[in-house]
């Protein structure tokens, strides 16, 4: 008997997700199983999770393969015809310890080798409690689950449900928690982390809960938050990223798109000027912000002037770290009946985007020689600034440390440090 193997898909709360269920599937003693955590964010996501999953039954004949994550809650039966595969598990079911309990006894016969119910009737999001992943300096803490939204491309509400917010005394025990067996910096992260605390009692907002960690847990000496939509950001966060060094100066926005006409036909809640509006403001307040984005590429409908609004969105947020996106058509979603952008056309688009973004990564590499960061150790020789910026040193540090360096210069991808 071997241990489970897991293989996960996507975002970061999908990797939070499958430390979790590496501990729920250890406490219920599963054995000779591979599970595999899907995405469902575009098609080529769904494609990639089935060409892992042939690869993994073909290196592990005679394990037990169970499909979960975000393309199992949206297309169960996509997964359960697939001959490699003995088990689906729903997105809701995968954090219940009662669902590993029935896998480790082999209760799952075929009636039940699908188990997906109905995301939308999840009304609470699990506060499961892990030690962190990645490397020992850096945990990441689920705060919130699910979208409201309806963005016309998104497939993701029918993956995760509404959204269900993690309350903030137990948001900030965790944190304590983590801060006690010795994390230098933790990392909000949700599916819409600017809509935490709707839910809610009093209906809180993420400044509220940004102010509540940093002031109850005052020996923690990093605090980052993930992706946010920044047309929904409150005054209180706003507060602290003038007023608290501690929360990190990095902001990922889900910008997606920098022509109107497009934001509009994706249901965005923002415009083009709202996102330049927000970048102004957010590094008036701190000058050493940094900026990542999500913009997507050949949006269905999209003119070479759309795009070419996408293009210089980048100079005038003075975006730093790009995930480019080539559009995929995602079944049953309204994006997907809308009047397709060439493939070729699209692919060549990306490529504008991303070679923007490495322009602007180099001017900001440039312009750190002789500066002084402080910079957390995620291993002997690299770290992340406060801007994560990467960086590496010629002598080996302590892992999970933080230290002052000088920057002496960088690779072209990464900082340099004595």
């Amino acid at each position: 008997m071997t241990a489970p193997i897991f293989s996960n898909h996507g975002c970061r709360l999908n990797a939070y997700e499958t430390e979790a269920m590496k501990d729920l599937a250890q406490q219920a003693g599963l054995q000779n199983a591979v599970i595999v955590n899907t995405c469902a964010v575009t098609a080529e996501a769904v494609r990639k999770a089935r060409q892992d999953i042939r690869k993994l039954r073909k290196a592990n004949p005679n394990a037990r393969l169970i499909v979960t994550g975000c393309a199992a809650q949206t297309e169960p039966d996509t997964f359960a015809k697939m001959a490699e595969v003995d088990a689906v598990i729903g997105n809701t079911e995968k954090m219940v310890g009662a669902t590993w309990q029935g896998l480790a006894a082999d209760f799952i016969g075929e009636s039940e080798a699908v188990q997906v119910d109905d995301i939308m009737s999840v009304t609470e999001t699990a506060g499961h409690l892990i030690d962190g992943f990645g490397t020992r300096s850096r945990a990441y803490v689920q705060v919130q689950n699910g979208c409201d939204h309806r963005c016309t491309f998104c497939i993701i509400p029918f993956g995760r449900g509404n959204s269900r917010s993690v309350p903030a005394g137990v948001v900030v025990d965790q944190i304590k928690r983590l801060v006690d067996k010795g994390f230098n910096e933790v990392v909000l992260t949700g599916v819409d982390l600017t809509s935490w605390g709707a839910d809610l009692p009093s209906e809180p907002k993420l400044g509220d809960l940004v102010m509540r960690i940093l002031r109850l847990v005052p020996d923690l000496p990093r605090l980052r938050i993930s992706s946010i939509d920044s047309i929904e950001v409150d005054e209180n966060l706003m507060q602290a990223i003038a007023t608290e060094p501690r929360l990190m100066p990095h902001l990922h926005l889900s910008l997606q798109h920098g022509d109107d006409m497009i934001l509009k036909r994706m249901k965005r809640r923002h415009l083009r000027d709202d996102a330049i509006r927000f970048a102004e403001d957010a590094r008036k307040l701190r000058p050493d912000m940094t900026f990542g984005a999500d913009i997507i590429a050949g949006f269905p409908t999209e003119t070479d002037a759309m795009f070419e609004n996408s293009l210089k969105l980048v100079d005038e947020c003075d975006l730093t770290w790009l995930h480019v996106f080539p559009y995929s058509a995602r079944q049953g979603t309204p994006a997907a009946r809308m009047p397709a952008v060439n493939g070729a056309v699209i692919k060549v688009r990306a490529a504008q985007l991303r070679d923007a973004g490495d322009r602007q990564v180099a001017k900001h590499l440039n312009a750190q020689k002789g500066r002084v960061h402080r910079i957390l150790l995620e291993s002997p020789t690299m770290g992340r600034t406060e801007q994560f910026t990467e960086t590496r040193f010629a002598a080996p540090q302590t892992e999970g440390s933080i230290v002052e360096a000088e920057i002496l210069g960088h690779s072209g991808s990464h900082l340099l440090v004595r």
